[in-house]
């Protein structure tokens, strides 16, 4: 990919990190509180033009919950008015008709809303509020009624194919024909939950694929490249997935004090917008150059045939094999402290690269 001019595909911005919630796994400890130095109205804006100069991605306005902005609707609006696709990832606390009804009417064409299980009592102990569960189906309800396109996000909280085979089969009798299935890196408050070794992990992609590969819905899973090398080896093809990790190559994340990075899980700083233009970022940062080099993947990754469609996960290599004792993702680290361990192997990976299976 070296020389080949990328353009961001999509970008999810943590706009808040107010939450009604207490989420075991949030990588950026969201709650009651808002964090010092957050963008404004106009300077949300000014990232909208930013990004409208370099190309027209869709923008995932996210958070903590999004909804707790009283100008989310404007700043939706105003991306609208620029010619970017604007989705909304909630957990749906707050979705009811009204704000679905402001929602279109901002502009807002796709929501995903979470969903963990279908037992509420699960659902809303991970979520760390109760009735969450019937607020979150609700606003399923309701948005397919109004009309938005509904996406599901699942978080593998268990290693277990019935749990979300359960939160497919409950959706796709909603209405609901788009999936992403979260495969969380243990950081922020979700340093032990879920998937406990690599074994479950790639056990569990493998399940969900072969559950999956004859039913009339997209799935996706999500911060788990190696999905990719688990499709191949199943015989299983999806045009519309593309590359298994996409950070910093078609996808970046923008926190709530304008700082980029590659991905939610990777705590590396590349710039912040008050002081560096998006385009200056994208396209010149040390650390978006190296993830789009090929050549720059060492140990495992680097001589896998599969890294051009999987890659491997960029947050598990940086954080190494040590991972679960992470700290934060909101403690961002400045971009000239980019180390090796970036391009390096994925520690949750089984695979022996020209070992014949």
């Amino acid at each position: 990919m070296t020389g080949e001019k990328l353009l961001p595909k999509l970008i999810s911005w943590n706009i808040t990190l107010k939450c009604p919630l207490k989420c075991e796994h949030c990588y950026v400890n969201a709650g009651n509180s808002e964090i010092k130095g957050v963008i404004s109205t106009a300077e949300a804006y000014h990232v909208i033009d930013q990004i409208c100069e370099v190309s027209k991605p869709v923008l995932i306005l996210s958070g903590g919950e999004p909804l707790s902005r009283p100008d989310i609707f404007d700043i939706a609006r105003y991306g609208f008015s620029k010619g970017l696709r604007i989705g909304l990832g909630t957990s749906g606390y707050y979705l009811d008709i009204d704000t679905i009804q402001k929602l279109k009417e901002s502009g807002v064409k796709a929501v995903a809303i979470s969903l963990d299980s279908v037992n509420p009592v699960i659902h809303d102990s991970f979520r760390g509020v109760n009735g969450v569960f019937e607020r979150a189906v609700s606003a399923i309800s309701h948005c397919l009624d109004e009309g938005l396109y509904v996406q599901i996000n699942m978080s593998v909280i268990s290693p277990d194919i019935k749990e979300v085979m359960g939160v497919i089969q409950f959706g796709n009798e909603m209405g609901v024909r788009d999936f992403q299935i979260f495969f969380p890196v243990h950081t922020g408050r979700g340093r032990e939950m879920g998937v406990e070794s690599p074994e479950q992990y790639e056990r569990i992609i493998r399940d969900i694929l072969l559950s999956c590969e004859n039913l009339d819905i997209n799935v996706r899973p999500t911060c788990a490249p190696q999905f990719r090398r688990i499709a191949k080896e199943s015989g299983i093809n999806n045009s519309h997935w593309g590359r298994g990790c996409i950070a910093g190559i078609h996808y970046c994340r923008i926190y709530a004090n304008g700082d980029v990075t590659p991905c939610p899980y990777i705590p590396v700083s590349a710039g912040n917008l008050r002081k560096t233009s998006f385009s200056e970022i994208w396209n010149n940062s040390k650390i978006f150059t190296a993830l789009r080099d090929m050549d720059s993947l060492t140990g495992s990754c680097g001589i896998c045939e599969y890294k051009k469609i999987c890659g491997g996960c960029r947050a598990r290599a940086y954080r190494g094999s040590d991972f679960f004792s992470s700290g934060w993702c909101d403690g961002l680290i400045p971009p000239d402290e980019v180390t090796a361990d970036l391009c390096s192997s994925d520690p949750w990976c089984l695979y022996k690269p020209g070992v014949m299976k």
